[in-house]
């Protein structure tokens, strides 16, 4: 790999997610460069779509514009995925990272399915449509860059506690940009939830509304819960830099749901971010939880996961 391709993922990384960066700095340096040309490719991904760089900033786009932009990432995505010669820098780093790892076909096209979910504007009608959105923009995510750690495309037991995590953190994504992504013509609440609270799903971002938003912003962090408890039962299955790297993203987006559940209806006065301290304490469980994976939970039989939704 080139220093400079290594080095643009990186600075994409740093860029556009300063959590994950953080918690990608406790990965051996192999898996943390494979791990940063990977997320770069998604990010770019994401960035084509919305008309933003490093998920800052917005481009107007026309239907037409955005339309041929998503063409253009499934046919640059399959390009890169047979191994044909590609230009854009993005693309030749997710070539490397995916040909070396075996990142299966389906994953990479299934994370586009997702961004255009976003173009189609689709209408999320239960939480488990909520749930559908979530595996392809981040669900999916888990699930590749748990390929990156080292789990076999075949190891699913393992992919779907990655996945997990993957869900979680986009519900609580969700949960925290509610009216943020509301007043960009977005909603990702259940239709069903927000008729239950009486809230027109055309006035989310109303601030006469935000008590009823403050309970399904709690909803959402509670039913994300779960799946950062399936998800903690696949990292002894990682090498133990990998997984304290995980859990330590684990913990971080964790308490971003937690802060949003206190601050109810204040939630979104402000964006809700990790405080620094914080960040730390969490760098220290998720090392606590790593070695716990590699040595008592080791020799534990996992408990069977929970029925709950899953794509895979």
């Amino acid at each position: 790999m080139t220093d400079l391709l290594a080095e643009q993922s990186r600075e994409s990384i740093q860029k556009g997610s300063k959590s994950f960066a953080a918690a990608a700095g406790l990965f051996d340096p192999e898996t943390r460069v494979d791990a940063e040309l990977l997320y770069a490719w998604c990010r770019h991904c994401d960035d084509v779509i919305d008309g933003q760089e490093l998920g800052h900033g917005h481009e107007v786009l026309s239907e037409a514009e955005v339309q041929s932009r998503l063409v253009e990432l499934y046919a640059q995505t399959r390009a890169a995925l047979a191994g044909a010669s590609v230009d854009d820098p993005v693309f030749k780093a997710f070539q490397r990272v995916a040909l070396k790892r075996r990142i299966p076909e389906r994953y990479a096209l299934d994370l586009i399915d997702g961004f255009a979910m976003d173009v189609a504007r689709r209408r999320y009608e239960t939480i488990e449509d909520t749930l559908d959105y979530c595996w392809h923009v981040a669900g999916v995510v888990g699930t590749m860059m748990a390929v990156v750690m080292g789990v076999t495309p075949e190891n699913l037991p393992v992919l779907r506690r990655a996945q997990d995590l993957g869900l979680a953190f986009q519900l609580t994504n969700i949960a925290r940009d509610i009216v943020e992504d509301a007043g960009n013509g977005r909603v990702y609440l259940p239709a069903a939830w927000l008729a239950e609270m009486g809230v027109p799903e055309d006035a989310v971002a109303d601030p006469a509304h935000r008590e009823a938003i403050g309970v399904l912003g709690r909803r959402l962090v509670a039913a994300a819960e779960p799946y950062y408890a399936s998800a903690r039962w696949g990292l002894r299955d990682l090498p133990t830099r990998s997984a304290w790297a995980i859990a330590m993203a684990r913990g971080v987006y964790r308490q971003i749901g937690l802060e949003v559940s206190k601050l109810g209806p204040r939630a979104w006065d402000k964006r809700t971010v990790v405080s620094t301290p914080m960040k730390v304490w969490r760098a220290l469980e998720g090392g606590v939880i790593a070695l716990r994976g590699a040595t008592l939970d080791s020799w534990r039989q996992p408990p069977q996961r929970p029925e709950m939704w899953s794509k895979i």
